[in-house]
């Protein structure tokens, strides 16, 4: 089984710009015509997250409609930036977010893996949180099938990243979520995004990857005191090969691209 991960696509309405110069739509085209042409094709898009910048039913329509000339099945949990509701009425046809509450789910006969996918929004904010509700309904879900090789999906890390003022909007919770993940040897690996980086680790013993955006990526400076601001560095996403009961990942480019990658403030103003 082979899956691509694209995080952070960050859409807004046609003819908009996120941050007030990054075309993130057009971005994420050139990763539909990169994905698209792989070979052999994914059998799964997983998206992590901040699929759109402002949560308006109008971005998830612009959206699907970036998305859909990859024809690939795709399974999507919420980030930040998304609005849980607008985003429940863009992918209701596709049957597995529920109809009410957090878009949790578990998808446990359609894929090789065991698909479980976390809400860890917090409206309005861009901290994330898996409290007590969350956390319980994540032991329940991985306890009903302990034997199946699983994936979970999550937008925000449980781990703190070094990158301070994302640390910040990090998620609450995390040390429950570890608890958790030590004590169900199925889970192969936890898939996020937020961080518009490739970083990877350890939690509760079972491997974290967050993936870089095919936009925008938040500077790399591990100064507890860092500003925010993102570069134009080389856009990607990641892809995921699962093969004789093991995972496999390999970080994408999207090209071409040039150098040198500027840095910005998160309203686009170039930092010298």
């Amino acid at each position: 089984m082979l899956i691509a991960q694209i995080t952070d696509t960050h859409v807004k309405q046609p003819g908009r710009l996120a941050y007030r110069r990054v075309d993130t739509a057009a971005m994420l085209a050139r990763c539909v015509e990169a994905v698209a042409a792989l070979r052999p094709r994914p059998d799964l898009i997983v998206m992590t997250g901040d699929l759109v910048d402002l949560g308006q039913p109008a971005e998830y329509d612009h959206l699907k409609t970036l998305l859909a000339p990859l024809g690939i099945p795709m399974v999507a949990v919420p980030g930040n930036h998304d609005e849980r509701e607008s985003m429940r009425a863009a992918f209701a046809a596709d049957g597995y977010l529920p109809a009410h509450g957090f878009l949790h789910f578990a998808i446990d006969d359609r894929f090789p893996l065991r698909l479980i996918g976390l809400d860890t929004v917090v409206p309005g904010e861009g901290r994330g949180e898996l409290c007590a509700a969350r956390l319980a309904w994540l032991e329940e879900a991985l306890a009903a099938a302990p034997q199946r090789p699983t994936l979970v999906l999550m937008h925000h890390p449980p781990f703190a990243t070094g990158i301070g003022h994302m640390d910040r909007i990090g998620l609450e919770g995390a040390d429950g979520f570890e608890a958790i993940v030590a004590r169900h040897p199925q889970i192969v690996a936890v898939l996020c995004g937020h961080l518009h980086r490739s970083i990877h680790t350890t939690v509760g013993g079972r491997r974290v990857l967050t993936a870089p955006s095919p936009a925008h990526q938040v500077a790399l400076d591990l100064r507890p005191d860092a500003p925010s601001c993102f570069r134009m560095e080389p856009p990607g996403y990641l892809l995921h090969l699962w093969q004789q009961g093991r995972l496999v990942s390999h970080s994408a480019a999207i090209g071409p691209f040039d150098g040198p990658f500027p840095f910005f403030d998160p309203d686009g103003r170039l930092i010298d």
